[in-house]
Parts: structure tokens; sequence; C-alpha cells
């Protein structure tokens, strides 16, 4: 079978299970039906395939659109979030290291396991980076990815149903500056923002497809222009690539390769959201937010996946923005020092 074709199945199948689960009214239709499609396809063998030019088109069209909410008069409120902010930060590094220890001790016997594999794999920061990470400190990055791949679907298939479920939808609501679509201002827009992702590749920062978009399109609203929307199609494939993205990871071999690593994962994943969950609850009485925008906030996922959400469910988009980007930025910088601090514990004698 030729790579076109694979793809062209793929997405035939993603756009089914979209269409199946918005009839079915679940929460996220267009990212967690393509994203269950493409993992049951993927473990059955079935001969996915998701380029990465589809991955990146998502990436940049939800990092557009988010960046679509950032007004003048958001932007205004966000400064007295930094404390929070801050909070959520050491949160998600004090998570990293609860999860670390979780997956060192219980899998510690593992064959070839080292605790820059545990270390990377707990850390809540991006797949791919942290992958990286852990390959420059010998670490297995197969183990690596697998757990944040895990990581990042599990917390998809749960948080958006537990909020469907509590009824928070249109809790914390926020609208994007711009509403109606203008073909002039949607070039210029599509331009614009292509140029902040060429940016962002061209200096080697991380994850230029979705921050480059955010940052670019964040600037543009703030600053009061009125360029254009972005489409409602183009937002819903943006969400079934990524979901596609993600589900095509689990191969066969994903769930035979290490099953005590992946329910340690899970399990520990789980706990996580619970977790977050109490301290979201308690730092909404601090900020004066809605709890769930706070979930969303601090959970375990990742940018697009927890920001996609509060767009669907109209969580307070530019709060969970903002903390999810100053955090994604934090972990990456802190993550490699923090382990260099513990691999030098580690080597001390006792």
């Amino acid at each position: 079978m030729t790579a076109a074709l694979r793809v062209a199945g793929t997405l035939l199948l993603a756009l089914a299970a979209a269409l199946a689960c918005s009839a079915l009214g679940t929460p996220l239709p267009w990212m967690i039906g393509p994203l269950l499609a493409s993992a049951a396809g993927s473990l059955a063998g079935l001969p996915l395939a998701c380029p990465t030019p589809l991955r990146n088109a998502g990436q940049w069209a939800i990092g557009t659109s988010l960046g679509l909410y950032f007004t003048p008069q958001a932007m205004a409120v966000l400064p007295a979030l930094a404390p929070a902010i801050a909070l959520a930060v050491v949160w998600a590094l004090l998570m990293g290291h609860g999860f670390y220890r979780l997956l060192w001790r219980m899998n510690a016997s593992h064959p070839g396991l080292t605790r820059a594999s545990a270390f990377f794999a707990g850390a809540i920061g991006g797949a791919s980076e942290m992958a990286l990470l852990a390959e420059r400190h010998g670490g297995r990055v197969d183990l690596v990815a697998a757990a944040h791949s895990l990581r990042l679907t599990v917390v998809v298939l749960t948080i958006p149903f537990a909020l469907r479920a509590a009824g928070v939808h249109g809790a914390d609501p926020a609208l994007p500056g711009v509403q109606a679509v203008h073909a002039g201002g949607l070039v210029g827009l599509a331009a614009l923002t292509l140029g902040g992702v060429a940016l962002m590749r061209r200096l080697g920062l991380p994850n230029p497809w979705v921050l480059g978009a955010l940052v670019c399109s964040l600037a543009i609203t703030a600053a009061g222009w009125q360029l254009s929307a972005l489409p409602k199609v183009a937002t819903n494939f943006g969400q079934l690539f990524i979901g596609v993205a993600l589900g095509s990871r689990f191969s066969p071999d994903f769930a035979r390769a290490a099953p005590r690593w992946l329910a340690t994962v899970a399990l520990g994943t789980l706990g996580m959201i619970v977790a977050s969950g109490l301290f979201a609850w308690l730092l909404a009485g601090l900020a004066g937010l809605h709890p769930a925008t706070l979930l969303l906030a601090t959970s375990p996922g990742g940018v697009a996946e927890m920001c996609i959400t509060a767009k669907v469910l109209e969580l307070g988009v530019p709060v969970v923005t903002s903390f999810h980007v100053v955090r994604y930025v934090a972990v990456l910088m802190l993550t490699q020092p923090l382990y260099r601090m513990a691999a030098a514990r580690w080597a001390a004698p006792p």
C-alpha cells in the first residue's frame, strides 16, 4: 500500500470517528474520536499513518485560534494571575517529581531502566523534548516516549468527560477578539502566524508550530487588530490531526513492550488528575477563578490538548493557555538542571 493511500485511509477513519462522536454528543468529538479510532486501528495492526506535516498543520490551527482570545481586555487581567501561575509551575514540578518516584519504585527491576528514563518520563513537559533530554542522559527513549503518549491520552480521555458530567460547559466563557471570517484578513493572519512559526524554527525553539502561531496571533489580537477568525473547519481538522498524531503512536508492540511500566503510567496519571482537581479547588479560592478552568490549567495534560478542551467547553481559554505556555517553558528550562542536581545526589556516597 502506498503512503498516500495509508494517509487517505487514516483520515477517512478519523473523519468517520469524529462525525460519529459528534452525533453521539461526546465532548471534543473532533479530537477524541480520531484519537480512539487511530489508537485502536494502530494497536490492531492497521497500516495507519499521520505524516508530520499534518500534525504541524493541526498545531498551527490550534495555536492560531487560541491567540485570537487574547483581547486587550483579556490581557489586562492576566498580570494579576502571575502568583497563581507561579504556584502552578511549582505544582507541575512537584507532580513530575512524585510521578518519577512512582515510576522508579514500581519499575526499578525493569531491564535497562535507568533513573534518567524514569525522571524524564515523569516530567510534566513536552514528549519530544523530554525524550531528547532522556537520550542525552542515557535514558531509554522508547519508555519515555511511551509514558508521555499514554499520559496525554489518559488525560484527554478523562478530563473532558468528567467536566461534561459535572455540567460545567460554558461556566467560564471567553470570546475571541474577532468572530467573523474575512478572506483578506485570513490570508494576512495565516501569513503572519506562519512567519512566527518560521522564526521560531529558525531560532531552534521548541514546539514552533503551536507556540509560534500562538504568540503571533496573540500579539495581533492584543494590539486590537481584528484581521479574521479562523474557519471552524480549520479548527475541527486541527483537532482531528492532533488526535490522529497522538493515537497513531500506539503500535501493535506498544502494549506488549512493558505492560507494568504502562500500567504504572496510567495509574499515576489518574492519581495526578485527582490531585490536580484538589489543587485547582484550593487555588480557585485564592485566584478567584472557576475550579474547572484551573483544573484544565494545572492538569498533567499538554498545551494543545488542554487548551482545545478549554476552547470547546468554554472554560477560560486565555487563562488556561497562559498557565500552560508558562508551565511548558518553565518545565523545559528547569527539568535538566533539576535532573543534574538529583543525579549528583544519587552518585554521592550514603
